[in-house]
């Protein structure tokens, strides 16, 4: 199965927004061409920016290009996934107790194999919280908790990400921003899974930093030129063997999103909208949707 690939890649552009915070870049990725993929669908008196992000970037990555900060200065509105309230995060963590805390489910390492438990309680301690916690934890729960932790010992976060940046910069020009999503809608995606799914997400979460970094800097590395393709591959050869997550993570809410832009198409103006690359990248994605729906893409860069 390659679940461990999906939590190692596919996360930071598939839309989790809730993990970790930042350290320090890599010095090999500035010196990468820099062209993240940007498309413009556009009708009469509306047009709508998709851009395809990564949630979690490590400090200073180069990503801002003329074009891009041209449509961004074009665009009335911002529309990301979704709004995490890092200054005042008690409404996420409300929904986090809500629907990933159970009494009823078997101690932590039980959830995951003889062979990755060393790594588990390795990744455990690296979070400082309590040991008991992740005892009543739901899988995919204590997933995202030891994720956001490996991330960030990897020097990457969400505080330095697309998604942030956008905010506060829209935020700072006085124009609103919107979200897809809420954060409880997109938890629930996860909370949803069969438990065989969150344990093998929970078994990629504890992988050594090591391996993690290179899947996440291969990932950077197709995000920064722009290769659609490579990201479509990634995904596609990740996801081929789980149709759960494929659901969970793509098919359900690629449509929703689609189905969001022929709405919005229908008001005028113009506005960004910021997701995951892994969204916008090969059949399926969003764009797929809305050209088969009829509409033209224009790939700006």
């Amino acid at each position: 199965m390659q679940y461990r690939k999906i939590i190692q890649r596919g996360l930071a552009a598939l839309g989790l927004a809730t993990l970790g915070s930042c350290a320090t870049v890599p010095q090999a990725a500035a010196a990468r061409a820099i062209q993240p993929a940007l498309w413009q669908v556009a009708d009469a008196d509306t047009k709508i920016y998709l851009f395809g992000t990564i949630h979690l970037l490590p400090r200073d990555t180069a990503w801002r290009t003329p074009k891009l900060e041209a449509a961004l200065a074009g665009s009335q509105s911002l529309v990301v996934e979704t709004i995490v309230d890092t200054a005042n995060p008690t409404e996420l963590a409300a929904h986090m107790r809500r629907l990933g805390v159970s009494r009823t489910v078997p101690p932590i390492a039980d959830r995951v194999a003889p062979e990755k438990r060393a790594l588990l309680e390795a990744a455990i301690v690296k979070t400082g919280v309590p040991r008991p916690f992740f005892d009543q934890l739901e899988t995919w729960a204590a997933a995202f908790t030891l994720l956001g932790v490996q991330f960030k010992s990897i020097g990457v976060g969400a505080d330095k990400g697309v998604e942030t940046v956008l905010r506060e910069a829209f935020a700072a020009s006085g124009k609103p921003v919107g979200q897809l999503e809420t954060n409880a809608e997109q938890l629930s995606f996860f909370d949803g899974l069969p438990e065989s799914a969150q344990r093998a997400l929970l078994e990629g979460a504890v992988e050594a930093p090591a391996e993690l970094r290179v899947a996440f800097d291969g990932m950077l590395a197709a995000w920064q030129r722009g290769d659609v393709e490579a990201i479509a591959r990634t995904f596609n050869a990740d996801l081929a063997e789980s149709p759960e997550l494929r659901d969970a993570l793509l098919s359900r809410r690629n449509a929703n999103w689609a189905n969001w832009v022929e709405r919005r198409l229908a008001q005028p103006g113009s506005v960004m909208v910021a997701v995951g690359a892994g969204h916008l990248a090969g059949d399926g994605s969003v764009l797929h949707m809305l050209e088969r729906a009829g509409y033209k893409v224009t790939r700006l860069q």
